[in-house]
Formats: C-alpha cells, sequence, structure tokens
C-alpha cells in the first residue's frame, strides 16, 4: 500500500515521501496513529498543492531575509562602553548588546545567536559583523563602538 507521510518517522522516512508499506503495518500502525494517509487521488493532488504553497512561502522568505540584509548593510550600530588604561574596553562587546543596541536605534529584531562575531571586541572603532539572517543570506552589519 503507498502511504504519504504526515511527519517525520525514523525508520519510514520524511515528512511528504510516498512510501511503500505493507497492508497491515499501514491499517494497523499508520492509518490510526495518524502518521501517514493513503496515496490516493485526492491526497496526491493535495500533498502537491501544499509543496507548491510551502516553495512559494520559502521563496518570499527568502526575499525578506535579503532586503532585511540591504537595509542593514546601510546601518551603523553604536555601542558604548568604559574605558581602561590606554583606551581598552572594560569586558568586551557581545552579541546581546549588539542585538539590544540595533533594536533600540532601529527596531530591528536580530537573534544574539544569529550574530557571528569572529573574535570579541576588546577595543573602540568600527567593525563589520556578520550577521546570518537565512539559511542562504548573511549580512553584515557595522558596530561603532565608542567611550562612554
Amino acid at each position: 500500500m503507498k502511504i504519504i507521510l504526515l511527519q517525520d518517522v525514523k525508520t519510514l522516512g520524511k515528512k511528504g515521501e510516498i512510501i511503500e508499506a505493507n497492508d497491515g503495518y499501514a491499517r494497523n500502525y499508520i492509518l490510526p496513529k495518524k502518521i501517514g494517509v493513503e496515496a490516493n487521488g485526492k491526497n496526491l493532488n493535495d500533498l502537491k498543492l501544499q509543496k507548491a504553497n510551502d516553495e512559494k512561502v520559502a521563496q518570499e522568505n527568502l526575499e525578506a531575509a535579503q532586503a532585511f540584509a540591504k537595509d542593514m548593510s546601510t546601518k551603523t550600530v553604536e555601542v558604548t562602553m568604559k574605558a581602561g588604561e590606554g583606551g581598552r574596553v572594560f569586558g568586551s562587546v557581545s552579541s546581546k548588546e549588539i542585538a539590544l543596541a540595533a533594536k533600540e536605534q532601529f527596531g530591528m529584531e536580530i537573534d544574539k545567536k544569529k550574530i557571528q562575531l569572529p573574535e570579541a571586541i576588546k577595543s573602540f572603532g568600527v567593525y563589520e559583523v556578520s550577521v546570518k539572517i537565512h539559511p542562504k543570506v548573511t549580512g553584515t552589519l557595522k558596530v561603532h563602538v565608542k567611550e562612554a
């Protein structure tokens, strides 16, 4: 019996795949637990429409991420830190502080886990920080660290 999986199953396959299962296994396990549905004409058509819709949504998300990256590259976030001896910063500028400053200054929601700092920022100046917005889109954000 052909089955369309409604969710990922470790031994069977991924969501949306069409698999071949034994009749008894399909009737007694897969269908009652709503892991999958029988692959008839209506369900196959629904699957095709769902995949088309998912592709459209993924494309819209990609375009939104690209626009956000373009907008972000034009902005400079200013972070103020206390100065120690020799013009060095007390501690370092973290991704959390950069995300907070971006939200306060420009209203940009950036997840601190998506900000990629190559090394800790421990001195004043302007730095370019990469931000992974989408699996296919990485933007750059300028961070100006100045003395408080």
